[in-house]
């Protein structure tokens, strides 16, 4: 096998995967429809509750609509993870999977592409919910105050925690056996990963609450995505929330190339499933 082999079989995957997405036009709108309710309804009525936050790294108070923004976008990042997850596992019924993982590259760099595929989508779902954003903030709905270098600065973070995300999702879809499965599973990872985290609220307030939720919050890998991201978006690094968000992202996709190993996997569960 040559490079040449590799570069087109990972245009070939992402291709694939973006003739996807833009084919599900539904996906697209109900990426952005979900967060943009958390920002101008929800955000709305737990302003009046939480009031507004001083936490790093802002400079100075904010309100909760700028605050929950990284939430938001890690947010549209888990759920495409768990969109890609579930492609996997109809693909698998559907028999495509096979066709794919029987290819003689190796099944580690078909995984890696498909995740990277995967990655870019929910890269471009950010961008066009940080668009809608920056408009309803000029038509004063809400005050949300993102620097321009800001846009940029979070790519790199936005490449981890999407990869991270997805990896997780990747991981799933080596334990769903059956597409009917994937609902009760996502809710199951979804819903705890995005509420015992930082995305709706600061960490010392879950603090005040209680410890053990507090510790909680912290170990999350989702936590870590908010932080990474919420930095990020102003030209800042929290290296130790990136480094955890490194290796829960190593981790991930070590177990996934691990579930899809046909000596060990979902091959051989699958087989004997169904002896």
């Amino acid at each position: 096998m040559t490079l040449t082999h590799y570069y087109r079989c990972f245009l070939g995957i992402v291709w694939r995967e973006a003739l996807r997405f833009f084919h599900q036009r539904e996906r697209f709108v109900a990426a952005l429809v979900r967060p943009l309710i958390w920002l101008l309804v929800f955000a709305a009525g737990f302003r009046a509750v939480l009031g507004i936050s001083m936490v790093e790294p802002y400079a100075t108070y904010i309100t909760y609509e700028v605050y929950i923004v990284p939430g938001l976008i890690a947010m549209i990042q888990l759920f495409n993870g768990m969109q890609s997850s579930l492609s996997m596992v109809y693909d698998r019924e559907m028999g495509s999977m096979r066709t794919l993982l029987v290819s003689p590259l190796p099944r580690w760099f078909l995984l890696v592409s498909k995740l990277l595929a995967g990655t870019a989508v929910s890269i471009l779902q950010v961008y066009a919910f940080l668009a809608i954003a920056w408009l309803v903030t000029r038509l004063e709905w809400v005050e949300i105050d993102i620097p321009l270098a800001g846009y940029f600065t979070v790519i790199p973070i936005l490449i981890v925690s999407g990869v991270m995300l997805g990896a997780l999702g990747m991981l799933l879809s080596t334990w769903i056996k059956q597409l009917e499965n994937f609902a009760g599973i996502m809710n199951f990872v979804i819903f705890p990963m995005f509420f015992a985290s930082s995305a709706l609220y600061p960490l010392w307030k879950m603090q005040e609450s209680s410890e053990l939720i507090y510790y909680i919050c912290v170990v999350n890998p989702f936590t870590a995505a908010v932080e990474t991201i919420r930095y990020g978006l102003y030209g800042q690094m929290h290296w130790e929330y990136f480094g955890y968000a490194v290796a829960c992202a190593a981790l991930f996709l070590g177990l996934a190339i691990l579930g899809y190993d046909p000596s060990r996997g979902l091959i051989t569960r699958k087989a004997a499933a169904q002896a």
